[in-house]
């Protein structure tokens, strides 16, 4: 991973509570595509504010949480304080051998050394154990979305879901969903990109006041108390093998 890669990796917790705000969940139909049937014991790895962790929490499953970032760390203990949180990366996971089913990367593996995290991954594994990722990417065909992407930055749909050995073969899929969210919340999404927390402060502003712009110009968007994102959720897992 080169210096500017880590820097914005390890930059989101300057910006946690807007992450927090902002940042949508992830829908159940991809979660339900990632996890293997039964009640298998699950760690969110790169967990973040805990989007993903709280969603699975939700399914009465054992889940664990991991992030380099005391700050999102910090807003996931808020939220689900009965979690037990550590920092960790997934190229040094605090946890024993074999003591996870599964795990789960969201929003997270582009920021990953694979060479050094898979290794890692496979160690805190069962035998049986199963590798999951998953980012939820602005769906950029409807209008809005795209000229949002033309102030912020496009959505790179081109991700490597590149696991190997100890892995088989590699399952994918894509899932469409709408996220409904009021403009304050836009406003930190955008703030929550690491791009923009690494911008000096008058040019964040400058891209935060673009973003005003297109909310109270664009028709799908002007006047309106919530808006309609739409999203295309893409998944991957692999699992050990025997």
């Amino acid at each position: 991973m080169d210096q500017d890669t880590t820097s914005a990796a390890s930059s989101f917790g300057a910006a946690a509570a807007a992450y927090e705000r902002g940042r949508p969940p992830y829908p159940e139909t991809a979660i339900d595509f990632l996890l293997p049937p039964g009640r298998p014991r699950v760690l969110d790895l790169g967990a973040g504010t805990g989007k993903l962790t709280r969603q699975i929490r939700e399914r009465g499953l054992d889940v664990l949480a991991v992030d380099p970032s005391e700050g999102m760390l910090g807003e996931l203990r808020r939220a689900i304080p009965e979690i037990s949180a550590q920092i960790g990366t997934a190229e040094h996971i605090p946890l024993p051998d074999a003591s996870v089913d599964v795990v789960l990367v969201a929003q997270a593996w582009h920021w990953i050394d694979p060479a050094r995290a898979i290794p890692e991954i496979a160690r805190v594994l069962t035998p049986t154990g199963r590798l999951g990722l998953i980012w939820n990417l602005r769906d950029e065909r409807t209008d809005w979305v795209r000229r949002l992407g033309n102030i912020i930055g496009r959505e790179d749909r081109r991700r490597d879901i590149t696991m190997g050995p100890p892995f088989g073969p590699v399952t994918t899929s894509t899932f469409g969903w709408t996220h409904n969210m009021r403009p304050a919340e836009l406003l930190d999404l955008v703030a929550s990109r690491s791009r923009l927390i690494l911008m000096p402060a008058d040019e964040r502003a400058a891209v935060l006041a673009q973003v005003r712009q297109l909310s109270a110009t664009h028709p799908a968007l002007l006047g309106r108390d919530a808006y309609a994102l739409p999203y295309r959720t893409q998944c991957a897992y692999a699992d050990l093998k025997p």
